[in-house]
């Protein structure tokens, strides 16, 4: 199946390069299905990145290409990864941004959780 619109997975990407172990980074929890590690430019006290294990360039990519399993592994283990940093009860957001207008910095699907503080309103009123 293919998604309009998106480019081709590009293996050289930063987080291609993280899953096959070649760059480091904070892990804070793997399973088959998915990894999380501290972001490198935290925007808030807690600042966790969740990738899929699998090849998959933005949420429409994983959406339409992911396995059941694999969609259900992946959202387990950001809700699991969420529960583990404390973050249920005082609260936190969970942000994936897709494409140019959305911020996508990395062509690898991915979900931020942000806790740690009152993060506001997420998008400016106006």
């Amino acid at each position: 199946m293919t998604v309009s619109g998106l480019p081709p997975y590009d293996d050289t990407n930063i987080f291609a390069r993280i899953l096959r172990g070649e760059i480091p980074c904070r892990k804070v929890f793997e399973n088959e299905w998915a990894l999380a590690f501290h972001d490198i430019a935290p925007q808030a006290p807690i600042h966790v990145l969740v990738i899929p294990k699998g090849k998959y360039c933005s949420f429409a990519d994983f959406s339409a290409k992911g396995s059941e399993a694999e969609i259900a592994g992946f959202f387990r283990a950001a809700g699991e990864v969420a529960r583990d940093l404390g973050l249920e009860d005082p609260g936190y957001r969970v942000l994936a941004n897709m494409g140019d207008h959305g911020g996508q910095e990395v062509p690898h699907f991915h979900l931020h959780l942000f806790g740690g503080r009152s993060l506001g309103r997420m998008v400016p009123a106006g």
